[in-house]
């Protein structure tokens, strides 16, 4: 990312003391009418990710018949979507420690989500990533009142803040980008060659055939998820646009989350049942 230098306001202390630095969000839209449209967009987005993922969490955990592997990371995948697309939401006005905050649990849930083959693992890697850079970001200096140039307190936009060189921090960045987003995506790919292997082995041209309509349903949702955030991340300092960063970052951050409950139900079989029959509990012991 391309730092611009901007002139600081009163000496180097005063920079550094958190309750005299506040940032607001850059607004896409000054019409009044066209920030209503945004905003019943992301709630909308929102609340569908929140009622799908929580659905889903529920239901692994009430129904015996799923406490198996797979379904204790779909439980663990979900909560990490709600908590992805909550800890996003803020005021136009944001001060340095909750700017702080904010890219930390982003980070931690974000690389958890995308490490996650052991919820016990993706935790602690998503933590120890998140709590170094936030803390190699935030002791930067900033100068007083800032508009961050995104809806959120995104690494990038944040960067660009800052009152004095951040190549340091931008190669930082480089190496926890391609350790969350590289190496897992290779292994995901990996292990769907292993997958396409066994369903050509299924015998049955109708059972082959579902089969791929899920596993594309999946990788689909993968490939969109790596690619939002790798355009975010992997870029070059001279090719970021805040603008287009802005789009991409709707997709992972809200889009994404809305599509997970959706595959991971209505293209799940026992899910869908054991849905089916908690509804039906509840409707009896209603009536």
């Amino acid at each position: 990312w391309e730092i611009i230098p901007v002139p600081c306001l009163g000496s180097r202390r005063d920079e550094n003391r958190t309750g005299l630095i506040q940032f607001h969000f850059h607004l896409l839209s000054t019409l009044p009418e066209i920030q209503l449209l945004i905003f019943l967009a992301f709630l909308l987005m929102y609340l569908l990710s929140l009622c799908g993922n929580t659905t889903i969490a529920l239901t692994v955990c009430t129904d015996r018949s799923l406490h198996t592997p797979m379904y204790v990371f779909l439980a663990n995948l979900a909560v990490l979507e709600i908590c992805y697309s909550s800890v996003i939401a803020s005021l136009a006005t944001i001060s340095l420690t909750g700017c702080g905050t904010q890219m930390f649990f982003f980070v931690f849930v974000g690389g958890s989500d995308f490490c996650a083959y052991l919820v016990a693992g993706s935790l602690v890697l998503g933590f120890l990533l998140s709590l170094q850079l936030t803390i190699l970001i935030f002791r930067l200096p900033f100068c007083s009142t800032k508009e961050i140039d995104h809806f959120f307190c995104d690494i990038p936009a944040v960067l660009r803040l800052a009152c004095t060189n951040t190549h340091v921090h931008q190669a930082a960045l480089l190496i926890v980008s391609v350790t969350v987003l590289t190496i897992p995506f290779l292994l995901i790919c990996l292990s769907y060659v292993f997958i396409v292997a066994v369903i050509l082995q299924i015998r049955s041209a109708a059972g082959r055939r579902r089969t791929f309509s899920t596993c594309s349903s999946h990788l689909t949702v993968v490939l969109l998820q790596y690619s939002c955030c790798s355009f975010i991340y992997l870029q070059t300092s001279s090719s970021y646009s805040p603008e287009q960063g802005w789009v991409v970052s709707v997709v992972y951050t809200f889009v994404t989350p809305v599509l997970n409950p959706l595959i991971y139900s209505m293209r799940n079989k026992e899910l869908k049942d054991s849905l089916s029959r908690g509804l039906g509990r509840k409707m009896l012991s209603q009536g």
